[in-house]
Parts: structure tokens; sequence; C-alpha cells
């Protein structure tokens, strides 16, 4: 394609791009993106136009990737530098996403070097059981559930309906033990010797936390409920909807 057409075509975007990846918004210029030659969001944004890709219902370009991890390939765009945080877990991750928009040189720089692929013992799933030099803590699962309970109990469809699992413990345990599926956009590069509670899990089963926990050497020790009960309306023969918050608190000793 000639110079001229990559020009005219990249020029019908607009200067200052508005993303949505993953449902996290990214405000950047259209020089930052491509400033990589031949990588994906460079064919994107010059050999292509703005009706050729998805929007959001705010008009956003729209990448169906992880938008937490994206921030590090935004950065390495502006810098050609790679920026981690301190006992960053998810290098692996970062890996597959730079892999995804065709940046070979960020992904070799994420290539995991020989001391890292001796993995110590690992479960059938292949995620680790207890890292090396795991330490003793405590890791708090906390969950806002909302049920129906109506006269007809078992054709109730919306039983323990969680919309979001939070996670509070020590930075350096909520990493260890989740991952990439912590999401960290709330309380991001925080020191891995301090504690927080506002973080939260990038999905909503419950089962799936705990199977992480019960790998990680963690052991339930104590749970607390609270709920409370409406009805839909005034009518007493209507659905009584329960709320209720829930919290399991994990432990795990290493002496």
């Amino acid at each position: 394609m000639a110079m001229a057409q990559i020009v005219s075509q990249s020029s019908n975007f607009p200067e200052i791009v508005e993303l949505n990846v993953g449902g996290q918004v990214y405000v950047t210029r259209r020089e930052t993106l491509t400033a990589v030659p031949n990588s994906l969001l460079w064919t994107k944004f010059t050999q292509g136009s703005p009706r050729d890709l998805p929007k959001d219902s705010k008009g956003r370009f729209f990448f169906d990737r992880d938008g937490f991890l994206f921030r590090y390939i935004l950065d390495y765009l502006r810098d050609s530098e790679l920026f981690l945080p301190e006992f960053f877990k998810e290098k692996r991750g970062l890996q597959k996403e730079a892999d995804f928009f065709q940046l070979p040189e960020l992904s070799r720089r994420l290539a995991p070097e020989e001391s890292e692929l001796t993995s110590p013992v690992t479960s059938p799933s292949g995620r680790t059981l207890r890292s090396p030099g795991a330490v003793s803590g405590y890791i708090t699962i906390g969950y806002r559930g909302s049920y129906t309970i109506g006269r007809d109990i078992q054709a109730d469809a919306k039983f323990r309906r969680v919309a979001r699992i939070t996670v509070c413990s020590k930075i350096s345990l909520a990493k260890e033990v989740f991952g990439e599926t912590l999401n960290e956009s709330r309380d991001p590069d925080r020191p891995p010797d301090k504690y927080t509670s506002r973080y939260y899990l990038k999905y909503n089963f419950l089962e799936q936390a705990f199977d992480r926990l019960a790998e990680a050497g963690f052991h339930m020790v104590a749970c607390n409920s609270t709920g409370t009960c409406s009805y839909g309306s005034n009518d007493p023969g209507e659905d009584k909807l329960w709320t209720s918050y829930t919290e399991y608190v994990f432990s795990r000793r290493t002496d």
C-alpha cells in the first residue's frame, strides 16, 4: 500500500483516541497506538478506518482483551520500555497480550527465564500448590449476594446471585493466590507488604476462589453472614427478596 494512502486512511482517526479494552477505558494519542510498525494496533489505526473497528455504546473503539494488563501494553508503546511492579505475577498473561497485539520485542522481554521454568509442586490443573518461600497469613473473601424466595422455591432460578467477590489481605498474598484473575484496578501498584480491601476477582464463582485458596495451602477458619429481607411490593403474597453479605476467612500456617 502506498504511503500516501496509509496517511490518508490514518487521518480518518481522531488524534485523541478513546479505547474500551475489556471494560477498562483508556484515552491516548493515535501516534502512541501506532508507535510500533506492523503491530496489530499499527495495522488497525493506519491501514483501516474507524468504521472497520467495533465500538461500545459510547462510540469508543472496543477490544475484547484484558483491560488491566493493557495498561502495560500502552506504557510500552509510549516509551519502548517495560516497567513492572515488584512481585508482578502476571508475566505470562502479559506475554499472551503482547503476542495478541503483535509486539514481538515485548513478548521476548516477558519470556520466562530458566529459573522460572522449574516450578514447584503443581495441581492437576497446572496451578502451583504453594509458592517457594510461602508465608503464613490470612485472606478474607467477601461477597454481596441476593436471592428470591417465592411460593414455589424449587422454581427459583436466582438463588445466590453473586455480583462481585472481594479480596482482603496483604498484597503479596492476594497476588500469589489469585494471580491474573485478580482485578487490581481500584488499588494498583501498592507495595506487596501493605494490606488492601479493594481487590476483587474477575469471575463470580465462589468455588473457583476456594479451589485457588486450597491449592495454595489455605484452610477456612471462620465465616459470617448478615442478611435482610424485603417484599417486592406491599402484597404479602409477592416473592421475598433477600440480600446478604458474607465473608469467609482463610488461613495458612507454614511453620
